[in-house]
């Protein structure tokens, strides 16, 4: 941080110079000083004795002694720019030992660099947090822009500060507000920008579930899941509609799904999805119970 200058002007700085002619002159005049003296008196209304050297007045100087110093708001401006440079500098310095040969970018080898260097595996929650903070457009690419706004938005330019800022970041992404905008981010994140995709391979889907979820998994997701390994519909994608439902399909609905209804609003897929996990978990239940029969009719065998 810079320093603040008090800047000190003397505004009685050109009196002491008049006053300084005026004690040459009344050496040549010495019969007219003793007349002069009464008058001047009277009309200052104070002797000679309280005016300084300089010609302020012993009043004014003691007045001016007593005031605190003032700063000037244009330094402590200065100081804050100058700090945000410094930081700029060590921002561009993080993203220089990064950064592509080629692009000005940085992409997966950079990417695996900066990963090792903050103590994180590339497929880690804290990865996925941190490109939200940054609002990267694609996976495994930080653009200097990206880059540079998002460490500023997390008040960091250093590998030891973007570290110490992951304990907030992650206490940040459990609040529901934050958690959806994350959510939401997710979806957008895992699409290839470059090949102009609007919906999410079903693996890739899936990985992202299970990755955004990490803190606060829903009941349900387990099944959705082997629902969509099993693929029974023979999905191919997973539109940004469908996506962003299923946020608020395990917020509404059940882990038993019995509140589920067709006749609402959601996807035609979740239509398929609890169809199907209904008939699982009944075919589950009669495989237990035909489990149940045998045992009890071995025990009943073994008894005769």
């Amino acid at each position: 941080m810079g320093q603040c200058v008090t800047k000190c002007k003397n505004p009685s700085s050109t009196l002491g110079s008049k006053n300084g002619e005026r004690e040459s002159s009344s050496k040549s005049h010495s019969k007219r000083s003793a007349v002069h003296k009464d008058d001047h008196g009277s009309a200052c209304g104070k002797s000679s004795g309280d005016i300084l050297v300089n010609g302020t007045k012993k009043t004014d100087a003691a007045v001016e002694s007593s005031q605190p110093p003032t700063f000037s708001g244009d330094t402590k401006k200065d100081s804050v720019s100058s700090a945000e440079e410094s930081s700029l500098q060590r921002i561009g310095e993080l993203f220089r030992r990064y950064k592509d040969e080629r692009e000005d970018a940085i992409l997966e080898e950079g990417m695996e660099r900066f990963c090792n260097d903050l103590c994180v595996d590339p497929t880690e929650f804290k990865v996925l947090v941190l490109a939200w903070k940054f609002q990267a457009a694609t996976m495994c690419k930080f653009t200097r822009k990206e880059f540079f706004e998002g460490c500023k938005a997390i008040n960091a330019d250093s590998i030891d500060s973007i570290c110490a800022r992951f304990p907030s970041l992650l206490n940040e992404a459990k609040q529901e507000d934050k958690f959806k905008d994350l959510y939401r981010f997710t979806f957008q994140f895992g699409l290839d920008s470059e090949e102009g995709q609007r919906s999410l391979h079903r693996e890739i889907a899936i990985a992202l579930w299970k990755l955004v979820f990490t803190q606060n998994k829903p009941p349900i997701l387990d099944q959705w899941l082997h629902f969509l390994i099993e693929n029974p519909s023979g999905i191919k994608g997973i539109s940004r509609d469908t996506w962003n439902m299923f946020l608020n399909f395990t917020q509404v609905i059940g882990p038993d799904l019995s509140n589920y209804s067709e006749d609402e609003a959601w996807p035609s897929l979740f239509d398929t999805f609890v169809e199907w996990e209904m008939e699982r978990r009944k075919k589950e239940e009669d495989t237990k119970c035909i489990t149940s029969l045998d045992t009890e009719g071995l025990c009943a065998e073994e008894q005769t």
